[in-house]
């Protein structure tokens, strides 16, 4: 953790006034943070030519195992809403990272599983992911991170209206 005070999300963006509320700096805050850590992961996924929205795919697929899932539900568990799941999945098709089969039962579904060479780009990805995980989060303690997932799974709730 360093020890200079960190720079206020205002002092980064260069607004000269005032935010009319906390809510609309916390609001501004939580986009800027959210920018800089998909910064950070996004140049390892560059180093192996793939997007973040790729990464997820992928990971979506190795979570699923074997069976793999029909695209619907792959854009239903992505992190970021992505209207575009079928062309992205096209392009993982394309790299040879991802396969598409009908089901045997019914042959109206497509599903799409992981092959080797994505579980073999995954692995490698893995110590990108974990060295990324640990340069955003090393600001932040145990107990900030307890509190700051709470408030972000409270936050998100609310905007759903669950």
């Amino acid at each position: 953790m360093s020890s200079r005070p960190a720079r206020t999300v205002a002092e980064e963006i260069g607004q000269r006034v005032p935010f009319r509320s906390p809510g609309q700096e916390a609001m501004v805050s939580l986009l800027r943070t959210a920018d800089v850590v998909r910064w950070t992961l996004g140049q390892g996924m560059a180093a192996e030519d793939l997007t973040l929205q790729q990464y997820n795919v992928l990971r979506i697929l190795r979570g699923a195992g074997d069976e793999g899932l029909p695209t619907l539900e792959i854009g239903t568990r992505m992190v970021e809403r992505q209207p575009g799941v079928t062309r992205l999945v096209d392009r993982l098709v394309r790299k040879r990272l991802v396969e598409r089969n009908r089901g045997a039962e019914d042959r109206r579904v497509v599903r799409c599983s992981i092959t080797p060479e994505g579980l073999a780009l995954l692995s490698r990805l893995d110590r990108v992911v974990e060295d990324a995980d640990a340069a955003v989060m090393s600001a932040l303690d145990e107990a900030t991170l307890s509190g700051l997932i709470e408030s972000l799974n409270r936050l998100r709730a609310e905007l759903r209206g669950d």
